[in-house]
């Protein structure tokens, strides 16, 4: 797979940006950052300026729809900034005037200096998705299928194609195709090179992340324990130590200690719970209020040097000031270190049913009564035998 983004510039101009190594996926992704903080909520705001600033070991492939000086001009900036990185896509768009389109593109191309690529304008993977690609732009739409007139995609050509199909298609540009093959040889960059790299936290000066969380590890034991440390806490505490230091994980703790203890500074209620319950250290931080040793639970339930997955620590915090712990962590980390997780929500079989009901014009009561016949999270849909049992036909 080949990792990529699309992209539409404030001017109009739009892009596929490719990354061709983990430094360059590490500059497409600061890019979006800086679209996404730019616009609101599920926008996108760059200029072609903020493109070249970051365009190192990226492949730009410029999208035009139509030849004209527009164009030329957005293929000599191309040609300019990228290069050989830079290309021109040629694409089919089912109109009259297709093969003269294309032909003008590449020869406004070649002017530049700029190669051509055979793209598909690709929205679903087999023709028989075109239904259903009119049913979620329905949705998106927030119509019927009926009503979408010209929000409809105007045919039904815009899935994958075979190398035998694309030959066929771009067989007046040959070099158009032997392109894809170059480009797909120039990504090397593959998501397995990612591994998480938590930022390092410093909150005693001259000290590591590592020896920090064991100095306020000890300082909290002492206060917990001010005649003598038991000797079953002693070997939990120290292995735990080891683990987290094994993993690099220290950093972490620390962040998670930081907030918990402004929390408590605020008077704002917090608790720690889930797994992270099993840690003695979160135990003697205060993040967590139950003793492991007492209650007997396993802390590698929690970090597992075999697992070796990032620890999960669960904080709860009280509902009427939470909002002033986060504005915190965003004044004491910064606004470009900080943020909200986001959450890709998924249809579970009941909501697609709705929703698809409501796009094919369903009446509401249909609808509800054919969403009650399945489970949530059910891969089979809405079968024959579910319809009968409302008495309707397929």
């Amino acid at each position: 797979m080949i990792a990529g983004t699309r992209v539409r510039l404030d001017d109009g101009r739009m892009l596929l940006l490719y990354p061709t190594d983990k430094p360059a996926w590490s500059r497409l992704t600061r890019l979006l950052t800086l679209g996404k903080s730019r616009a609101g909520k599920g926008g996108c705001a760059l200029a072609w300026e903020d493109v070249v600033t970051w365009n190192a070991g990226l492949i730009a492939i410029l999208l035009p729809d139509l030849p004209g000086d527009a164009t030329r001009s957005d293929l000599g900036d191309l040609h300019e900034v990228f290069g050989d990185r830079g290309y021109c896509a040629l694409t089919f768009r089912r109109r009259p005037d297709d093969a003269m389109r294309l032909h003008d593109l590449a020869r406004q191309a070649a002017d530049a200096g700029v190669a051509t690529v055979a793209v598909g304008d690709i929205l679903y993977h087999a023709p028989d998705a075109r239904l259903l690609q009119d049913v979620v732009t329905a949705i998106r739409e927030k119509c019927t299928v009926d009503t979408l007139g010209y929000r409809r995609e105007r045919h039904a050509d815009r899935h994958l194609k075979s190398p035998e199909e694309m030959e066929r298609r771009f067989a007046a540009f040959p070099d158009a195709i032997r392109a894809t093959a170059e480009i797909a040889r120039r990504c090397t960059f593959d998501l397995g090179e990612l591994s998480y790299q938590y930022p390092d936290e410093r909150v005693v000066d001259g000290l590591t992340a590592q020896q920090a969380l064991e100095q306020l590890t000890e300082a909290a034991v002492e206060r917990r324990f001010p005649d003598g440390v038991p000797a079953q806490y002693r070997t939990q505490i120290d292995h735990e130590l080891r683990l987290i230091a094994e993993l690099a994980y220290a950093p972490y703790f620390l962040t998670v200690n930081s907030i918990v203890a402004e929390s408590r500074r605020r008077g704002i209620l917090c608790q720690g719970r889930g797994s992270a319950a099993n840690s003695c250290v979160c135990f003697m931080l205060g993040i967590t209020s139950i003793d492991p040793i007492k209650h007997e639970l396993l802390f590698e339930r929690f970090i597992s040097g075999e697992r070796r997955e990032p620890p999960d620590i669960d904080v709860d915090f009280e509902h009427e000031r939470r909002e002033e712990i986060i504005q915190w962590i965003y004044e004491t980390y910064g606004r470009t270190h900080a943020a909200l997780t986001a959450v890709v929500t998924r249809y579970r079989a009941r909501g697609a049913v709705r929703e698809v009901g409501k796009a094919l014009g369903l009446p509401e009561d249909l609808t509800k009564a054919l969403a009650g016949l399945v489970w949530g999270w059910s891969q089979e849909g809405v079968g024959e035998k579910q319809v009968q049992q409302l008495n309707l036909n397929m």
